[in-house]
């Protein structure tokens, strides 16, 4: 296991004490749920606390880096320093039903050289704090879970598959396109999960828990991190079309080298046939 940089201790310590704090929360949930007033607010407030304790963290680390923030927006910092991805509660859904699978995902991400806009994310971090399992990589360095080192699984069949989605809910993704791809992945695969956290999914992707991964309609907060752990980790990402710029087109396709192949030809034959 390589040394922890100063950059990965920074973004350790920022998603552990926000954690710490998300527990607490998470305690309280159950009592809400019987309540009149719900949760929801609360749950609101809860997902504000953790990004404000992460970037106060940050900041005070890095003041002259900006944000891109799920709750706070895009605060701009020096153009030539990175900046930082930050989702302080990815999986909030899970967290108002009292369901314990949510995660805090940091990443930083440096400018392109010709000052042309962002480039490549050089640091993810997946934190979940219920687990107190933190997923990490650096550009270069490997993915990991804390010290053990990440691969994505060896399987070559799609058989044998374990595939993880998210399913289009209020407005986000397409549903009908989803479905496509669905009706087409489905029958090919041992099983598909859907858990309610990308960040987690990728994750966990990159440990070999699952074995392949597709989502539409995902905001850069939700994916920065993991996608990184899955590269570190030797697995390919790309969007549907099979490029690797995923992030910026709001699609994910991801596994190891020959279940990618597999899945993006099913894919793209269940879009083609639109």
């Amino acid at each position: 296991m390589p040394a922890l940089s100063g950059l990965m201790r920074i973004m350790e310590r920022a998603a552990r004490k926000a954690g710490t704090r998300l527990r607490r929360d998470f305690g309280e949930v159950e009592h809400l749920q019987v309540s009149k007033k719900g949760p929801a607010d609360f749950v609101s407030k809860a997902d504000q606390r953790a990004e404000r304790t992460i970037y106060d963290e940050l900041l005070s680390a890095r003041p002259d880096w900006g944000f891109v923030l799920e709750e706070g927006g895009i605060i701009e910092g020096d153009p030539t320093r990175p900046r930082w991805i930050i989702d302080p509660l990815d999986g909030t859904i899970n967290f108002l039903h009292g369901i314990p699978h949510f995660a805090i995902s940091i990443a930083a991400q440096e400018p392109k050289l010709d000052g042309s806009g962002w480039g490549d994310v050089i640091a993810g971090l997946v934190y979940q704090p219920l687990t107190d399992e933190s997923y990490w990589a650096e550009r270069n360095q490997g993915a990991w879970l804390g010290d053990r080192r990440l691969r994505v699984s060896a399987r070559k069949r799609l058989d044998e598959a374990l595939v993880a989605t998210g399913v289009p809910f209020m407005g986000h993704g397409d549903f009908a396109e989803w479905s496509r791809i669905f009706g087409a992945i489905g029958p090919e695969v041992a099983g598909i999960r859907r858990y309610g956290s990308a960040a987690l999914d990728l994750a966990w992707l990159a440990a070999g828990r699952y074995d392949g991964f597709w989502e539409s309609g995902l905001n850069s907060w939700d994916v920065a991190a993991g996608i990184l752990l899955v590269r570190e980790a030797k697995g390919f990402v790309t969007d549907y079309r099979g490029t690797p710029d995923a992030m910026g087109k709001q699609q994910l396709l991801a596994a190891n080298d020959q279940l990618h192949s597999r899945m993006h030809k099913i894919v793209a034959g269940a879009l083609r046939n639109a």
